[in-house]
């Protein structure tokens, strides 16, 4: 793979993966370090992290562990570099000018969607040895298939994020809506595309809105909307990653965001990202982060709840979406060995326990949850997202031209969505030609860089 490629596809990636699901916010004190030499003079083996700061308890977390394990661990010492997000494209620029100059550290975080494009352009390496059939068993298989790339595991992740719909009791009450039947329903039963249209048609006005189901106008429009997409019969893109044509712009994909572009065309949703709509009262349902848990139970001055995903009349399929930061071993690091023996420590159970509890987010090992740190996921909101994730949880597509998708699938949703807020219709052929060019744009990239 040449270096413009490796260039052009990070900074693309840079401008896509920036999804608020998968990161967080804070600051950090923690060691600095490149690669550097695999051992000092006196042989200890020096093994550097990048990874993207987070809220204060994470990194209390991350202190709290690497203390543990030098202090265990003499001969393989472990320093972390936390990069400030404040800037969400801080992270993925010091890892493109680290690319190309030979400097990565031994051990980087990455976006789950990223992990396929990193291992096809040879960015990372593989890691199975590290993790036998029976660690892998015990993680979730949605956090196994997107750390996977050509049959190889080339990352690992701690923690999952998945999209629920979330609901204000109290506003859906004075509406009219059974809210003791949307509390009924269950993982085999969820809500259809139009009992969700006709609970938001009831609880639109002048000064609410009935629904949100735009995250934000990147990378979180696919993550938010490709449940519904799945939902009626088709993934954006194949499985083998190869190609987009007959998936994205299929008629089934098609149906999908007409039935999205015809909310926003009868004024039941609007156009703008998630803001504060739904934490301030004036929103009665949204599409969310399992993330936004912490901040409701926080934060909210009303009583709410969150259900599954609406899914199609036609086909009652549910898929949610999930993919989450993963560690991986770079290919500049000296000492694989060493960055593997500490990830599998890291990765183990009771670590991937408290360190999902410190940031609110469903762990990917189903013994984690044995721990008392996970007991917050045995019932409510919580235990939703984990069900979810064992049953019926889809990784984001798995193909190295991912972040070319992204970039162009938002594109095409914002304009359809546009088109449909201003003219208050919905315009099949128009839909039709946007997601034409989603998926060929998503075939120049594959064709040109990664077809055999």
């Amino acid at each position: 793979m040449n270096m413009k490629k490796v260039l052009s596809a990070l900074l693309i990636s840079a401008m896509t993966m920036s999804l608020t699901a998968c990161g967080g916010s804070g600051g950090s004190d923690s060691a600095a370090g490149t690669s550097g030499d695999a051992a000092s003079a006196d042989g200890v083996v020096n093994v550097t992290i990048w990874s993207p700061t987070d809220k204060e308890a994470v990194e209390a977390w991350w202190t709290e562990k690497l203390a543990e394990w030098n202090a265990e661990h003499p001969e393989i010492q472990v320093s972390r570099e936390a990069i400030d997000r404040s800037d969400s494209y801080a992270y993925e620029n010091k890892i493109t000018t680290a690319v190309t100059s030979s400097d990565l550290p031994d051990i980087f975080y990455v976006d789950g969607p990223t992990v396929s494009y990193y291992a096809a352009n040879g960015i990372i390496v593989p890691m199975d040895d590290y993790f036998t059939q029976e660690d892998l068993t015990d993680f979730v298989p949605s956090t196994v298939a997107q750390c996977t790339y050509d049959g190889k595991l080339y990352a690992i992740s701690a923690t999952e994020s998945s999209v629920g719909l979330y609901y204000n009791k109290d506003y859906l009450k004075d509406c009219g809506v059974d809210v003791a039947d949307i509390e009924s329903r269950t993982v085999d039963n969820p809500l259809t595309w139009s009992e969700l249209e006709e609970i938001a048609e009831k609880c639109t006005t002048a000064d609410y809105v009935g629904t949100h189901i735009i995250m934000d106008h990147g990378e979180g429009l696919s993550y938010a909307l490709e449940p519904m997409f799945l939902s009626n019969g088709k993934d954006f893109v194949s499985e083998d990653g190869s190609t987009a044509e007959g998936y994205i712009n299929s008629p089934e994909c098609v149906e999908a965001a007409e039935y999205l572009a015809n909310m926003i065309a009868n004024g039941y949703a609007n156009i703008d990202p998630i803001q504060d709509e739904f934490l301030n009262g004036a929103c009665a349902t949204m599409l969310g982060g399992s993330w936004d848990v912490s901040i409701l139970e926080g934060s909210a001055d009303f009583d709410w709840g969150v259900t599954y995903y609406a899914v199609s009349d036609s086909t009652k399929k549910a898929g949610s979406r999930c993919g989450d930061w993963s560690a991986a071993i770079s290919k500049d690091c000296k000492n694989v060995d060493a960055a593997g023996q500490f990830l599998q420590w890291l990765m183990n159970s009771d670590n991937t326990a408290t360190y999902a509890a410190a940031i609110a987010k469903p762990a990917t090992r189903n013994s984690s949850y044995e721990n008392e740190a996970m007991a917050e996921y045995a019932e409510g909101p919580r235990a939703m997202f984990v069900e979810q994730l064992q049953n019926t949880a889809v990784p984001r597509p798995r193909t190295p031209s991912y972040s070319v998708f992204s970039t162009k699938y938002a594109e095409a949703m914002t304009n359809i969505f546009s088109e449909a807020a201003s003219s208050h219709t919905v315009d099949q052929a128009y839909i039709q030609s946007e997601l034409d060019a989603v998926a060929a744009a998503f075939q120049e990239d594959y064709d040109m860089y990664y077809a055999n």
